[in-house]
């Protein structure tokens, strides 16, 4: 009961800022007087320079909508328009269905309350659904390959270690080395198809710590022009991660950029906090993102939907199981890896709940 009846106390604006649905309030000149946060993620805006500014310049994408939005308040008649295709104030495209509402507040002046649903995070959590389910069944295939192939495996090296104890000649006691040898090499490589068996260990630590330690260890291996660039976000929170795994996870990560790079090739390493973030089923009041962007010639179109599959990789020499195991790291830390690639820049983003922050589920 307490709490119902703080949410009937709360202001309005109150319960405005802590929707997910973005929304933007107008007066009758069409000046912004509300933005809540959603809607500074959705348009990358601040409200403090949005505030009591024309909607065509506080949110120049909109523009095209002014006359429908002067009719729809004068008229007092609300609508619905579905996949608009707008731009956020960076730039980046997004797809969204839009309502305006007329309403009058409490001195009886005409305002408009609009609704901005952003198809592209439905779209998105749609597709994060699908991913997750995918990696299961693909892990659940990998348990029962490695079990069909280690069994085999194990009798083959056991007659091997026999044999050998059998062999008086040295020449063919190294015939009966080399298949232990490469018994154990598959053995090994079996185990880390199926990554960490134990649950993560969790515990309070800097997202750049373990960074600069993944820099640090692959600097060696860069070519000679090529070269980091930090771009970090010193406010971030200490999150709670197993060390040894967010390190395992970034080292998939930067390895696979080092083999992208070309003539002077250059690895962003970039960190920031990120309000309001869905991933699955749960809305994060915050994450931390994890940006690694190389410059080089990008993932094929044809590889892109499927990288993080086992076995899938443009490399002659790689294996294919450095991103899935990286994606089930992540999983296991209730994140996400996600992967943007343009010829000239391939960005592979990892989200990371902040636990101390509040979350809901979305229904």
């Amino acid at each position: 009961m307490s709490r119902l009846r703080k949410l009937k106390s709360a202001r309005p604006e109150t319960l405005l800022d802590n929707l997910s649905t973005a929304v933007v309030c107008l007066d009758a000149q069409l000046r912004v007087t509300y933005i809540n946060p959603a809607s500074e993620i959705l348009f990358a805006v601040s409200a403090r320079h949005c505030g009591a500014v024309p909607v065509d310049k506080a949110l120049p994408h909109l523009a095209h909508q002014a006359d429908r939005l002067r009719q729809a308040l004068t008229q007092g008649a609300a609508y619905t328009e579905r996949e608009i295709r707008l731009h956020t104030n960076n730039g980046e495209p997004i797809t969204v269905d839009c309502t305006a509402t007329p309403f009058n507040d409490g001195k009886g002046e005409p305002k408009l309350l609009l609704e901005f649903f952003s198809l592209d995070r439905h779209l998105r959590i749609s597709r994060e659904d699908q991913m997750r389910h995918q990696n299961l069944a693909n892990r659940e295939m990998l348990r029962g390959l490695a079990h069909e192939i280690k069994n085999p495996l194990g009798g083959l090296r056991g007659a091997a270690q026999l044999l050998e104890r059998e062999i008086d000649d040295a020449g063919l006691r190294e015939y009966t080395s080399v298949i232990i040898r490469e018994a154990d090499r598959l053995q090994n490589l079996v185990d880390g198809m199926l990554g960490p068996r134990k649950p993560p260990k969790k515990e309070e630590m800097n997202v750049h710590e373990a960074l600069e330690y993944v820099r640090q260890l692959v600097t060696p291996e860069m070519p000679e022009d090529a070269s980091f660039k930090r771009d970090y976000d010193p406010s971030i929170p200490p999150i709670f991660a197993d060390r040894e795994q967010l390190i395992q996870i970034i080292l998939n990560l930067v390895g696979n950029a080092v083999q992208a790079l070309e003539d002077n090739g250059q690895i962003t390493l970039r960190t920031r906090a990120q309000r309001l973030f869905t991933i699955g089923q749960v809305q994060h009041r915050l994450v931390v993102r994890v940006d690694i962007i190389d410059n080089g010639p990008g993932i094929t179109e044809e590889i892109l939907p499927n990288i993080f599959h086992p076995m899938v990789t443009s490399r002659a020499q790689g294996s294919g199981m450095g991103l899935p195991i990286a994606q089930y790291l992540v999983h296991l830390h209730g994140g996400l890896i996600e992967c943007e690639s343009v010829p000239g820049e391939t960005v592979f983003s990892v989200y990371l709940p902040l636990q101390n922050a509040p979350r809901s589920k979305i229904k």
